[in-house]
């Protein structure tokens, strides 16, 4: 080798060096440095499950729009009010024997009628009674008027042949448990007395059943009974108004049973209901 290739081969071999010195000093190790290298960004799959959960709603907790009701879509039933243990003083029992006299063909009239109009009077007077004094247990003349009607016709002396007194067809028991009561002292046999005395006991099943199963709620509105068409009542729902007036006819212990409030005598509770919608005593 002459002295001018060495002189070219050895400036070769210093430029070579430098460039490795230099490709050395910015990290080049003869592999790709990771931190170095810029792919592609990263998918939503590549995300970090912690950041994920943060940031990326899951179709667990993202929230659906909203459905607004369909207009032709009907009103659930309530549901079925609970029995709450409430202590009361219980009326008797109706007796199995028959009072009336001996012979004495049922029903029969134990004197004169008074007239329609009277009753009528007699019985706003007594609807307008207070026996709850300070609660909001009241009656509506339309109801008690209903189930007189559907008692007696408004005949003020007949008598049942279960022993049923006049226009309210009150019991003689029910009628001594109700003045022992209110410490009242109404006689059954008249028609003011007859009249205040199913006036208690009503406003009683009111009190009772509006305690046990309300929440304290006395509220007599048809409107609780109905379930489903507004236009068809449903007569055996568990409403407050359609206890009271199937107690009234079947004795309230058939109404409050174990299971809850059951109407056994739905036509009875059919009839009244009714007749405070359109009854022609209304007219009289």
């Amino acid at each position: 080798m002459n002295s001018r290739n060495g002189l070219v081969i050895s400036i070769a071999a210093l430029v070579a060096g430098a460039s490795l010195v230099g490709l050395a000093a910015f990290g080049f190790s003869g592999k790709p440095d990771p931190v170095a290298v810029v792919g592609p960004s990263p998918s939503a799959s590549a995300v970090p499950p912690s950041i994920e959960a943060a940031v990326l709603p899951s179709a667990s907790t993202a929230k659906s729009p909203s459905v607004k009701p369909s207009a032709s879509r009907k009103p659930s039933p309530k549901p079925t009010p609970s029995r709450k243990p409430v202590t009361v003083t219980q009326p008797p029992p109706k007796p199995k024997a028959s009072p009336l006299p001996s012979g004495v063909k049922c029903p029969y009239h134990a004197g004169t009628d008074a007239a329609k109009t009277d009753v009528r009077a007699a019985l706003d007077t007594a609807a307008a009674k207070s026996f709850w004094p300070g609660t909001a247990v009241d009656l509506t003349p339309q109801l008690l008027k209903a189930i007189a009607w559907q008692e007696s016709g408004w005949q003020s002396t007949i008598m049942a042949c279960d022993g049923g007194i006049g226009t309210m067809q009150v019991m003689p028991n029910t009628a001594t448990w109700m003045n022992q009561k209110f410490g009242t002292d109404y006689d059954v046999k008249t028609l003011s007395g007859n009249t205040m005395i199913g006036a208690a006991y009503l406003q009683w099943l009111v009190k009772y059943f509006g305690d046990v199963y309300f929440d304290s709620d006395y509220s007599l509105s048809a409107d609780d009974c109905v379930s489903g068409d507004p236009a068809v009542p449903n007569y055996k729902t568990p409403c407050l108004l359609n206890a009271v007036i199937a107690s009234y006819n079947y004795g309230y212990g058939a109404v409050d049973t174990d299971a809850g409030i059951k109407i056994p005598n739905p036509s009875y509770v059919s009839s009244v209901r009714a007749l405070m919608v359109n009854c022609t005593c209304f007219g009289i």
